[in-house]
């Protein structure tokens, strides 16, 4: 390597590069030929494969940019089934020995070598490239769902799964760092958004940190990450001296498109009970580089709305959270409009703001970032819903936006997260929930066994009859044996698959050739399809 680098100096840039790659490629080779020793050579190995590529990285990389990758994505599986294996071992080994914990240590010296590499070479690519590492990375990532999630299962099993997840994620954190991308439509386009979005509904709070993260480093083009560090309310967001620019076109239609996805996980996320300290940081850090981004006013109408949506949930607590992830929820919402408030400089939102933080510093210290966050907070039995002077009113904040500018009629209706593909991928849907559904089916499939009422009788035989179809579908589902159960909806099965073939016969059946020839089969006319040459045209259709 130091050869190379003496010999780079020496030699115009774009020889150099050429036995750059041939370096990098006889290193890629080695890496493969010994990558089954010990930790340590390996990690040696890869150290070597960064100096490399630092010599490499001043010209251009060329079509080595995704072997590189794809062969340190490889080793990097290989060394965390490497790292499970032993210790699989080692808990199923009936004495322990006092040197536990030495080879998983070393192969975490592999695995952030490999990371450091690919964050490394990534960070010296144009955007263009880096563009398309990430998707190349995000295609790796095992995600619920997926095919490549079904065999990393079946595999490496749950824990295999989720150290794949993290270090594949965090190398797109190196990866994604200093990239800067004109428009969001280009830096997350639906195939690697959509995934990276299914990431952060799992029941994993640093695998959601993670997801975060990567979207900050995407979505922060003007570096004001370090102002916002740490959840807090702040007192005068001018001193931070923001930088932003106008909202571009591109911009705006890719929040038209794509930002009740970004709403949506942002509010599911919220509620999760394994959310700690570090979880609401990057909520809010979230929140508020949106504003800054990607926010126009109806943006800034949909953030409010879901603001008070969140506070909502936390009061009404359905969901029966954990007292520390509503307090938690509040304070976020809380230190999120103080910040939000001051960002469009409209000062009787402002004023309604800042008084609900000095009641709640009075009385409620525990609905604010700088008490709740902190340790050994004392946390509250219950939340005084009642008092409403320490809560975000949504009538005083739509008087406050009244005017132009703003759509303020926009915040009395209430936001509700869509429902989307992704719950099909997820665990959230309950048993509870999957019966529900079937029930309605069965009620509404049901044979009436009771007369149709005449027209303009009352209403209350209606209801009367179905009340009565659903206790027999209940009675049926708790009574009947499970053969019957099957069997019924078996029928269903059935009847259901036999209308879509009728409809499927009548849509997609060849198209009746000009000669007219038909023919009869089963009791159905059929349209024999013959061959282009044969049939006949008439004159005025020939060319």
């Amino acid at each position: 390597v130091r050869s190379l680098d003496r010999f780079q100096r020496a030699v115009p840039l774009e020889a150099a590069a050429q036995h750059s790659h041939h370096v990098i490629q006889q290193v890629l080779n080695h890496l493969d030929t010994h990558n089954k020793n010990t930790p340590r050579v390996r990690a040696g190995i890869v150290q070597v494969l960064l100096e490399t590529v630092a010599i490499a990285a001043k010209g251009s990389v060329g079509p080595t940019v995704l072997e590189v990758f794809n062969t340190l994505l490889k080793h990097l599986r290989m060394s965390v089934d490497f790292e499970l294996g032993e210790s699989s071992r080692r808990n199923s080994s009936t004495s322990v020995s006092s040197g536990r914990g030495g080879k998983e240590s070393e192969e975490r010296i592999v695995q952030n070598a490999i990371i450091q590499t690919i964050g490394f070479f990534g960070g010296n690519l144009p955007d263009y490239q880096r563009a398309e590492v990430m998707m190349f990375i995000m295609g790796k990532v095992p995600v619920y769902g997926t095919p490549c999630h079904t065999l990393d299962t079946v595999k490496i099993g749950h824990q295999g799964t989720k150290r794949i997840q993290t270090m594949l994620l965090s190398s797109l954190i190196m990866v994604t760092s200093g990239f800067k991308s004109k428009s969001m439509a280009a830096a997350l386009p639906p195939p690697f958004l959509d995934p990276l979005f299914s990431i952060s509904l799992m029941e994993d709070s640093e695998l959601r940190q993670l997801v975060l993260e990567i979207l900050h480093n995407i979505i922060d083009r003007h570096d004001n990450r370090a102002k916002l560090r740490g959840i807090r309310i702040i007192p005068n967001v001018a001193a931070l001296k923001i930088k932003r620019e106008k909202i571009s076109k591109q911009d705006v239609a890719f929040m038209k498109k794509h930002g009740q996805q970004l709403y949506r996980h942002i509010y599911l996320g919220c509620k999760e009970e394994d959310n700690v300290h570090k979880n609401f940081e990057l909520l809010f850090t979230t929140l508020a580089i949106l504003t800054i981004e990607l926010a126009n006013e109806e943006v800034v109408i949909d953030l409010i709305r879901l603001a008070i949506a969140l506070q909502d949930m936390a009061l009404a607590n359905e969901e029966s959270m954990p007292m520390f992830i509503r307090c938690g929820i509040n304070a976020l919402v809380a230190a999120y409009l103080n910040f939000l408030s001051q960002m469009i400089a409209n000062p009787p939102f402002c004023q309604h703001v800042s008084k609900v933080i000095e009641l709640r510093n009075m009385d409620a210290p525990y609905l604010l970032p700088e008490h709740i966050f902190r340790d050994k907070c004392p946390i509250p039995e219950s939340l005084d819903k009642e008092d409403r002077q320490l809560y975000f009113q949504t009538a005083d904040m739509a008087e406050c936006l009244a005017g132009p500018g703003y759509n303020a009629e926009r915040l009395s209706i209430p936001y509700v997260p869509q429902v989307t593909d992704e719950d099909r991928l997820t665990r959230r849907r309950s048993l509870v929930d999957t019966i529900s559904l079937q029930v309605d089916i069965m009620s509404n499939s049901l044979p009436d066994k009771t007369p149709d009422c005449p027209l303009g009788s009352d209403t209350t035989g209606l209801e009367e009859q179905e009340r009565e179809k659903r206790r027999q579908v209940m009675e049926k589902f708790q009574k009947a044996p499970f053969e019957e159960i099957a069997a019924h909806c078996e029928s269903k099965a059935n009847m259901l698959h036999d209308r879509l073939a009728q409809i499927f016969e009548l849509t997609i059946r060849p198209p009746p050739s000009p000669s007219g020839v038909v023919s009869i089969s089963a009791g159905h006319t059929q349209h024999q399809s013959v061959p282009v040459y044969e049939m006949k045209f008439p004159d005025l259709c020939v060319y």
